[in-house]
């Protein structure tokens, strides 16, 4: 019989108890699910009925990792825990993978990458499941090829996360800051400020125009502009938000030699028959068109996302085959978050590295501000994401 991975989550919210589920009905293979812990005593009944009596339930994240009961843990809570429970797993050398955000702020983060390095024989991943994306992953491709030249500009707007006000209503941790830390940016756009690191770098420039509360009863922002440079002077424009009733989801590329565009979960392709600069150079009529060949370009179909993610860190640690995202990556899309919120708060733009020592104090002094609301935790919403993130979420 082959070697099992003996599973803990911390958190079964919705996250939390999704990935539960996947393991519970067979889909991680070199999985089994151990036990489980939450601080809302009614999931309890639920993780007993759902997952089974063999799995254990602590009211506690440190008992369950003192259990004895497992070998690596999925860290499903919000957001401020996750790199102090990632450390606690490392310390106990118990496998680590984290759900998106890595933290809410970089310097803390940074503690927990240094935590990692020192614990080399933990196998520490993140749950970027975009990444398993087959149009992303060949966009990046054909990018980081360097076929098509220089990156000259890149736009994504993403304003297909419409939130309704109940949704921010289903937990008393949601869009305060003390809670959460901030909100379109922190909770619904890791994946994509990931993906557009990922795809074409960290800009060197960011210049944000962001709204707190403009479309909801909620003290973070959901709604946001942004203006990036990079160091090869080429430009960018990202915008979000949680308040468009039907947004859109298209995330463009300019280079040299072609544009990129990822719409609709299909990547198409405009290929130009010679480079910008070179029609430029040589084209002698005032209003010519470049010539370009455009079409759809064929990926190998598969999106495993969650699942994806998952089995391969139990790849990892078995097999030592690679993981979808190491976890220490997960700093680089918050940089370009706490970016954006650094350039709100100070009215100006801001320069990556930002100054994190600067950001904490900011952050620091909403928190001290934040009105977090009263909920019984038994009353909390815990919705089935089963279906969400199936496409280019």
């Amino acid at each position: 019989m082959e070697k099992k991975i003996r599973l803990g989550i911390i958190g079964i919210g919705n996250m939390g108890s999704g990935h539960a589920c996947r393991v519970v009905d067979g889909e991680c293979p070199d999985f089994v699910l151990t036990a489980v812990a939450d601080i809302n005593p009614a999931r309890k009944a639920w993780a007993a009925q759902r997952l089974g009596e063999q799995v254990a339930f602590f009211d506690t994240a440190e008992a369950m990792l003192d259990s004895g009961l497992i070998d690596a843990c999925i860290v499903a809570t919000p957001h401020y825990a996750h790199p102090g429970l990632a450390m606690e797993c490392m310390k106990r050398s118990i496998h680590v993978m984290v759900e998106k955000p890595a933290g809410v702020y970089t310097k803390q983060v940074r503690e927990m990458n240094a935590m990692a390095d020192r614990h080399p024989e933990v196998v520490f991943g993140l749950m970027f499941n975009q990444r398993t994306n087959c149009v992303y992953r060949k966009m990046r491709e054909l990018v980081q090829s360097g076929q098509y030249g220089r990156i000259r500009r890149t736009n994504w707007i993403i304003t297909d996360w419409y939130r309704s006000q109940c949704y921010y209503d289903s937990g008393d941790w949601r869009a305060t800051w003390s809670g959460e830390g901030g909100g379109v940016l922190l909770n619904q756009c890791p994946h994509q400020l990931d993906l557009w690191q990922w795809i074409c770098g960290l800009p060197v420039k960011v210049d944000t125009h962001m709204k707190f509360g403009l479309w909801h009863d909620i003290e973070v922002e959901d709604d946001v502009t942004t203006y990036v440079e990079y160091e090869n002077g080429a430009t960018g424009v990202f915008v979000t938000t949680t308040g468009d009733a039907h947004g859109s989801n298209r995330f463009e590329i300019q280079m040299d030699r072609a544009k990129l565009l990822v719409e609709h979960n299909q990547l198409y392709l405009e290929e130009y028959s010679v480079s910008e600069p070179e029609f430029s150079a040589t084209n002698k009529e005032p209003f010519a068109s470049m010539p370009a060949k455009k079409g759809v370009v064929e990926t190998d179909g598969l999106n495993p996302q969650h699942t994806g993610v998952v089995n391969a860190w139990g790849g990892a640690i078995l097999r030592g085959e690679p993981l979808v995202a190491d976890g220490r990556e997960g700093i680089r899309g918050l940089m370009l978050s706490n970016a954006m919120h650094l350039s709100t708060f100070l009215g100006r733009e801001v320069t990556l590295p930002i100054d994190e020592d600067l950001y904490y104090e900011e952050l620091k002094k909403r928190i001290a501000t934040s009105r977090r609301k009263t909920i019984d935790p038994s009353k909390a919403v815990v919705a089935d994401l089963s279906d969400t993130y199936g496409g280019t979420h």
